[in-house]
């Protein structure tokens, strides 16, 4: 068998690096953002990268056979559907948007490392609301309802868009403020003075971490994009998502939940809770485990919150969802 010079070899492996990784985004600033992040991590590891904006309509027509594959994520579904059909290989998201159950096909590649996890409430640089009555902003379930429990007495209206437009809604509109993940409003520059960190609020599962996704059979993409995971992350975030999953069984509620590694005692702090959707009822969990127990944690405390009163509340929060 004839043995090939050395650097026919290392131009057989270099041309493999050559193959162009698509990365598919929005056109958001903040997806932006998160794109050309990953990006910049597969260029210094010597890979070659392109960018392609996928436009988000928000109307998509999909044909029977994509609604089979399960794509049900409102922030997700575009971006699913362009690496289906072959026009990107690989997309960026905010972890926190993305369904946990993902479209058959498509696997998760890459946890990055976490950001700050926190909300926070920009405000209009007046307090005094916070001790007498007021209207806060957020089109988040969640953080609604954890307002209303910390805050009954206070209106929380709907707000939605992405960031750049929710913050410009915050400043035409008359409420005394809005709450936002301070991730997003951190990697794009765009955290205003006036805001408190709400650190008694939980946040989403995921929340200031960024999933790459791409195609189960994509081996070359796969083996680049394994180098960006954080293992710490990925871990957490799996226990949350896992806390999330068993808890939802498919509907939106009031749910959050945090997961921190403590090096040196070497375990998982789990908060997490369930709400009503009006504030007034919470079932949370608290617990502080040893790291071999990571991988049914999320489980198991979804269970002990479904058996404290969780399933009753699921099902009544389902129906007023309903209506």
């Amino acid at each position: 068998m004839p043995s090939f010079p050395s650097f026919c070899v290392l131009v057989l492996w270099s041309k493999c690096r050559w193959e162009t990784i698509r990365i598919g985004t929005r056109d958001s600033e903040l997806a932006l953002w998160q794109a050309h992040t990953v990006e910049r991590k597969l260029n210094d590891l010597g890979y070659k990268t392109e960018i392609v904006a996928v436009k988000s309509t928000g109307d998509i027509i999909l044909d029977k056979p994509l609604y089979e594959l399960g794509i049900t994520g409102i922030f997700t579904k575009t971006l699913d559907v362009a690496m289906i059909t072959g026009d990107v290989d690989i997309a960026v998201h905010s972890m926190k948007d993305v369904p946990t159950a993902l479209p058959q096909g498509i696997v998760q590649a890459a946890v990055l490392e976490r950001a700050n996890t926190l909300d926070i409430l920009v405000h209009k640089g007046n307090l005094d609301f916070l001790n007498a009555s007021g209207t806060i902003a957020t089109g988040s379930l969640r953080r609604q309802a954890q307002w209303l429990n910390k805050y009954p007495t206070h209106k929380v209206v709907d707000l939605r868009g992405n960031v750049n437009l929710r913050m410009k809604k915050l400043n035409e509109g008359d409420w005394n403020g809005a709450v936002f993940a301070a991730a997003g409003l951190e990697r794009i520059n765009l955290k205003p003075e006036n805001f408190i960190n709400l650190d008694w609020m939980i946040p989403a599962p995921a929340q200031g971490a960024m999933l790459v996704v791409a195609m189960q059979n994509d081996a070359f993409t796969l083996d680049a994009l394994s180098h960006l995971n954080d293992i710490e992350t990925e871990i957490v975030t799996y226990i949350e998502r896992q806390f999330l999953k068993t808890l939802e069984g498919g509907c939106t509620a009031p749910i959050g939940a945090l997961a921190k590694y403590n090096e040196d005692e070497d375990t998982i702090h789990f908060q997490g809770v369930l709400f009503s959707l009006d504030g007034k009822e919470k079932i949370e969990i608290d617990k502080i485990v040893p790291i071999e127990e990571w991988k049914k944690l999320g489980f198991y405390s979804a269970q002990e919150i479904l058996n404290n009163g969780g399933t009753q509340l699921m099902t009544e929060i389902k129906n007023n969802l309903k209506k």
